[in-house]
């Protein structure tokens, strides 16, 4: 683990002390999980793209568009 110097408004620091401890965690914790969400989001949307290309080469229409009622029929 490595320490690093964050800076932000004292006030929203204690705002986000006071819902950390409400939800009976730290800051630091809450900081680790945004951070770890954070990276997997770019990630996730990594995997989503390599998915869609992967479908593009797949699917076929026949170059016809569809209607929007006829893409959100289920």
């Amino acid at each position: 683990m490595k320490n690093i110097t964050l800076s932000a408004d004292d006030k929203l620091i204690e705002a986000a002390r006071a819902r950390a401890r409400a939800e009976q965690t730290t800051l630091n914790e809450q900081f680790r999980r945004w951070l770890t969400d954070y990276v997997r989001q770019e990630q996730k949307t990594g995997s989503a793209m390599a998915l869609i290309e992967e479908l593009r080469g797949q699917v076929r229409t026949g170059g016809r568009k569809f209607t929007r009622e006829e893409m959100n029929e289920r």
